[in-house]
């Protein structure tokens, strides 16, 4: 497998997820921890594994819906980050039309430069004039070097950040992000967000389509990054490798 952000490009093209009608499930998100494992595995029946000697066969026809109607998994990471949000978040999503808009950076004395940045880009991302997305590459709590692209304004939407701008976490790549890579374990996951598609087997490498203008963002550093898209290069003492792209909305 190839090294450095080019690890990416490599891998096997994964479902395009959408927002397709979220089906009705009669369970709570929140009991099921993996989407895999867990989630589709609760919907297989032991009839299923038996007919199809292959568990893992069985998940992805129930993935791909020949089993009946289920979530998807950008649904289910949305539902599930909606479900486990402090209250204070749903509140002003709920309410985001008729109250003013609450930033996590608000009041906050940030001395990273990457701290600073997203705070600089939260009411643009919040507001939908911009899209943001984030490259990161760190050690994880296991101590394994990870990287991934973040989509910023969704994570906005299903996380509270107050913990990230006051330093009592740190913001890391999951498996859930548009794109992640484990280098220890060499795990790779990729997953379409609600404002971009992940193109990965174009001739010019890694791509993120903006669902909304449909624009190309292009994250190789030897290319321009797209057309109102810009890049970041951060310095920062919180992690290995941090870059910032922002794509801007022109509104008619």
């Amino acid at each position: 497998m190839a090294v450095a952000i080019a690890a990416f490009y490599n891998t096997d093209r994964a479902r395009e997820e959408g927002y397709s009608t979220a089906a009705r499930s009669p369970c709570s998100v929140t009991q099921f921890k993996v989407y895999e494992e867990d989630y589709l595995h609760s919907k297989v029946t032991s009839m299923d594994a038996y007919d199809l000697k292959n568990r893992e066969l069985a998940r992805k026809l129930v993935e791909h819906g020949h089993k009946g109607t289920v979530l998807s998994r950008e649904e289910f990471e949305e539902k599930k980050a909606a479900a486990q949000a402090p209250e204070a978040v749903k509140s002003n999503t709920f309410y985001s039309r008729s109250q003013p808009m609450t930033l996590a950076s608000a009041g906050k004395e940030l001395k990273d430069n990457f701290l600073k940045a997203l705070a600089e880009r939260e009411e643009a991302n919040r507001s939908g004039k911009m899209t943001s997305v984030i490259f990161i590459r760190d050690h994880n709590t296991l101590g394994q070097e990870v990287s991934g692209y973040i989509d910023y304004a969704h994570r906005l939407k299903t996380q509270d950040f107050e913990p990230y701008f006051s330093g009592k976490k740190r913001l890391m790549p999951g498996r859930s992000d548009l794109c992640y890579y484990n280098w220890k374990t060499q795990v790779s996951t990729s997953n379409s967000s609600p404002n971009f598609e992940v193109i990965y087997d174009d001739p010019n490498g890694l791509l993120f389509k903006n669902k909304r203008d449909k624009k190309i963002l292009n994250v190789d550093p030897l290319s321009g990054s797209g057309e109102d898209s810009n890049r970041m290069f951060l310095q920062s003492d919180l992690y290995i490798h941090v870059v910032v792209y922002d794509h801007n909305i022109r509104t008619v």
